[in-house]
């Protein structure tokens, strides 16, 4: 196994780590600044007071907060003035898939998506000469390359298909 290899792994352990911790969470409908505020019994003039800011500037972070635009240097600032710690992670998130996604399964998905493509248009060239494999042939090659790209991770990998 080389270097590579082993560093992608590590990677994504981490990632899948930190999926398995988060993956239920969500965002509280009121943001994660007037959730904990609400829940230490913090009023927004205290907040501004231990921050040496207006308290228009917490409601204002609060609904950046909400309209996804508050900086993480922001959104730290602000929790370790009511005694909290921020914690972000990006994890893999799998559309109408609400159980635990992980690394492999996105990477899977991708070389599915690839593979479907690379045969489809092999078998556009095929069929023109009478020679296109038929669905469970298809599908059985799909399955190949994909593994096949899996194992390999061509540079090309994420390029549009």
């Amino acid at each position: 196994m080389d270097v590579k290899t082993t560093a992608k792994r590590i990677y994504s352990r981490i990632i899948d780590a930190a999926a398995t911790n988060y993956s239920t969470h969500s965002r509280p409908n009121e943001g994660w600044l007037l959730t904990m505020r609400k829940a230490i019994g913090m009023s927004a003039p205290q907040l501004a007071n231990r921050l040496g800011v207006t308290r228009a500037a917490i409601y204002q972070a609060e609904r950046k907060e909400l309209a996804g635009k508050i900086t993480i240097r922001q959104m730290e600032k602000i929790s370790r003035a009511m005694g909290g710690k921020l914690v972000y992670a990006i994890i893999p998130d799998l559309p109408g898939n609400s159980d635990f996604a992980s690394i492999e399964d996105i990477i899977r998905i991708r070389a599915q998506s690839k593979a479907r493509a690379i045969v489809a248009r092999a078998n556009t060239h095929m069929s023109l000469e009478n020679q296109a494999l038929g669905d469970v042939q298809n599908q059985l090659e799909i399955n190949r390359l994909a593994e096949q790209l899996i194992r390999e991770t061509l540079p090309d990998f994420w390029n549009a298909p």
